[in-house]
């Protein structure tokens, strides 16, 4: 039977824990704000948790995943597998496979959708020598894991691009909405964002590119004139001003 050692027990942690508990695999868990977790073996210490274990899940947080490493590796058996799966840069998953030196195989994992609701199930990207070994394990319990080429670093380079877009566009939609709401005018405009998103087709990205190139120079007077809007209706105009910036960028470049 596989032992996992799963090292914070938040609101993922939790759930993909408990998922491999109920699969069948031996879970140790250790979270200092959590005493208790169903079908999960506590620990009192990210050492304890890490001790005897097959496998350890890093999900802390990028600003805690160096100091889970360093307290647990004392007590991680040579050729443990340490997957970080923390958001964060590469450089940071780089500076981990480095200070985990010779004692665990760091693995590079991403998780590339919100874990509520799918748990283990959440498509994962792994990177690194040792991430086809990790999904060998994992798989078997309902993990979904696609592993990549490419060194520790990759799979956080590739999550971090689709955040660009993903929490981007989250970003403009929440301060536009915002906007219409002090305008009154927030049903129309999230009925037209929802149109827009459901006429959405294969070529849509490219009409994107095309036309922001195409049109810089207009459209950066057009979000200047956006940004001066939400100024007025009280609402800071971060999206817009960064949009005019680019597009001001984009129109003296306009093949960058």
């Amino acid at each position: 039977m596989t032992t996992i050692a799963v090292l914070g027990l938040g609101e993922a942690g939790s759930r993909i824990a408990a998922d491999l508990a109920a699969a069948g695999a031996t879970v140790q868990g250790f979270d200092p704000a959590r005493e208790h977790l169903d079908g999960v073996r506590m620990k009192g210490s990210d050492l304890e948790a890490c001790r005897d274990a097959d496998v350890v899940l890093s999900l802390t947080t990028a600003h805690e995943a160096r100091a889970a490493l360093d307290n647990a590796l004392p007590g991680c058996r040579p050729g443990t597998l340490w997957a970080d799966l923390n958001t964060s840069a590469p450089t940071l998953k780089e500076a981990l496979r480095d200070a985990a030196g010779n004692t665990v195989s760091v693995v590079d994992v991403a998780l590339m959708a919100p874990v509520p609701g799918r748990g283990l199930r959440t498509p994962m990207t792994a990177s690194g020598p040792k991430a086809h070994d990790l999904a060998a394990v994992l798989t078997p319990y309902g993990a979904v894991i696609d592993v990549i080429d490419g060194p520790v670093g990759a799979a956080a380079t590739r999550k971090l691009l689709r955040s660009v877009f993903y929490k981007g566009m989250s970003a403009a939609v929440t301060e536009a909405l915002a906007a219409a709401r002090q305008a009154g005018l927030e049903d129309w405009l999230a009925a037209d964002i929802r149109a827009e998103l459901t006429r959405s087709d294969d070529r849509t990205l490219d009409r994107i590119v095309e036309g922001s190139r195409l049109h810089a120079a207009r459209r950066e007077d057009e979000m200047a004139a956006a940004a001066k809007l939400l100024h007025s209706l009280g609402v800071p105009a971060r999206v817009a001003r960064a949009s005019r910036d680019w597009l001001a960028d984009l129109r003296q470049n306009p093949e960058a």
